[in-house]
């Protein structure tokens, strides 16, 4: 029983490695170029994103002799509509400053058509600038970002549920996690990026990028899940 144990807890980060090392075959065989690798990597915040409301809605709520425990659930009602108009503007920001430096205004207008009620406008922008990245992609890059959900989707199954990450989990921390993640990530896939178009994206440095880029989420994966499991 150990045996099998042991290989299962490596199941996640495998996956994760196997799902970064795509895009190096998609530098060496389609030539892809920094706003491609840049733009996908945006993609991958979606996938948080989504996998970010599943914990919310998995998470454990205490128990408390001062409000009832369905009360408690009920706040989930509130708060996972919140992170998603949140995150959802945020990521769209995101996406739409991509398109825009990258392809020097190409990103077009993004408010098409009647703007959604109230704060819904941020999730309306989203979809627009997800159909305008879907737009630009070419359609060998799906693949990679459908393997991106995969690997996100292997840890959440992992670690959050099996593990029970779920029974400790925090809904408040839960709506401001993924941000970390993105901004430490971003900063320096966005450097490299901006730097290797200005240079006419060479080969090598977009594979550096790649190889950065996988070790920092590596990285932050272990550091997660290690403070997570410290958690009784």
């Amino acid at each position: 029983m150990l045996v099998p144990k042991k290989y299962l807890s490596n199941v996640p980060l495998i996956a994760l490695f196997a799902a970064n090392s795509i895009p190096l075959f998609g530098v060496l065989l389609f030539r892809w170029d920094a706003f491609l690798i840049v733009l996908l990597y945006w993609s991958e915040n979606l996938a948080i994103g989504f996998y970010n409301i599943l914990k919310m809605a998995f998470a454990s709520v205490p128990r408390s002799a001062k409000e009832p425990r369905i009360a408690a659930h009920l706040s989930k009602l509130f708060l996972i509509p919140f992170f998603i108009i949140h995150y959802g503007g945020f990521t769209a920001g995101h996406g739409f400053f991509i398109l825009a430096m990258f392809k020097k205004g190409e990103g077009g207008d993004i408010m098409e058509g009647d703007a959604w009620p109230c704060f819904l406008v941020f999730v309306q922008l989203l979809f627009n600038v997800i159909r305008q990245v879907y737009s630009v992609i070419p359609a060998n890059m799906r693949f990679v970002i459908l393997a991106l959900f995969v690997s996100h989707g292997v840890s959440f199954v992992y670690n959050y549920l099996l593990k029970r990450e779920y029974a400790t989990a925090n809904l408040q921390m839960l709506m401001f996690r993924p941000y970390g993640r993105i901004v430490i990530m971003h900063i320096a896939v966005l450097g490299g990026g901006f730097l290797m178009m200005a240079i006419g994206s060479p080969a090598a440095l977009l594979i550096a990028l790649v190889i950065l880029k996988t070790i920092l989420d590596a990285a932050l994966h272990l550091r997660e899940h290690s403070k997570r499991e410290g958690v009784k």
